[in-house]
């Protein structure tokens, strides 16, 4: 036998008449419901379907961490086949945790350049993190205390499961889920590959010293969608490969960045030529 609650709310959902249409009921409100004024939505601590999304916010974060976190073993051995201790290819993961600018450090290294440029180069490239930080702080919006913390984290892939996400609730839950999950599976790894390096003797012999470049062209590759970004890279290759014979090993990746502007400046200048032919007619 139904509750009179539940008969009550029967009555007043398919029999209260025009009140249940948002009309004027028998209390002359106007179908809202209880403890709700009328015209306004009810306030709720989570959204309808709210476990499901946060099952799936949680999953896609996860894959994301789980296959980008494999590839600390890459750059160990990469770290290790350039001369770096286990120690010390430890702590740029904990430290620095961005892949590309660690496997550009690396890279320079490995290829005999000054520690100086390598480092320089692998600034500019982790110089687009401070504009994710930039665009997550008022999304995420977090606590003063937490943000020190939390931008150890801001890289691509959590800014990228981060931005993806409807609210502020799955945007701060897909953060710290890919942060986490990566953070702990990247350093993991490349202690994993420091030691592995360290056992195998020359890294070169096996063909593990190309392992570093490949997963850095894995990582650029989801990033070139727009034609600027792909001009921006063609010429950026472009331009180590002239530099290459005749400047130090690291400062052609300095030389390199230059592309990114150049690409920018020649899109806004065809921009604004086609805006001037589109007034002209």
């Amino acid at each position: 036998m139904r509750s009179v609650a539940e008969q009550i709310d029967i009555r007043t959902g398919s029999e209260a008449g025009p009140g249940a249409d948002g009309g004027s009921g028998a209390d002359g409100g106007s179908g809202a419901e209880p403890g709700t004024e009328p015209g306004t939505e009810p306030v709720t601590d989570s959204p309808p379907g709210a476990p499901k999304a946060s099952a799936a916010v949680v999953r896609d974060a996860l894959g994301v961490g789980v296959a980008v976190g494999l590839s600390g073993f890459a750059f160990g051995v990469t770290s290790a086949g350039a001369g770096l201790s286990v120690p010390q290819t430890c702590a740029l993961s904990l430290l620095v945790f961005t892949g590309a600018s660690q496997f550009a450090l690396v890279g320079a290294l490995a290829a005999g350049g000054n520690p100086l440029t390598a480092a320089a180069g692998a600034f500019f490239l982790g110089v687009r993190n401070a504009f994710y930080g930039l665009r997550l702080s008022g999304l995420l919006a977090l606590p003063r205390s937490v943000r020190p913390l939390a931008a150890q984290w801001v890289i691509d892939e959590t800014s990228a499961v981060a931005l993806a996400q409807p609210d502020r609730r799955s945007a701060r839950l897909g953060f710290t889920v890919t942060g986490l999950s990566l953070y702990v599976l990247w350093n993991l790894t490349t202690l994993i590959g420091a030691l592995g390096a360290s056992a195998l003797g020359d890294t070169a012999a096996w063909g593990l010293d190309a392992a570093g470049p490949a997963v850095f062209l894995a990582l650029l590759a989801p990033m070139l969608r727009g034609t600027v970004e792909r001009a921006a890279a063609g010429l950026g290759a472009l331009l180590v490969l002239g530099c290459l014979p005749v400047l130090p090993a690291g400062v052609p990746v300095l030389v390199a960045a230059l592309a990114a502007p150049a690409a920018l400046a020649a899109h806004g200048l065809r921009a604004r030529r086609a805006t001037g032919e589109g007034r002209d007619r």
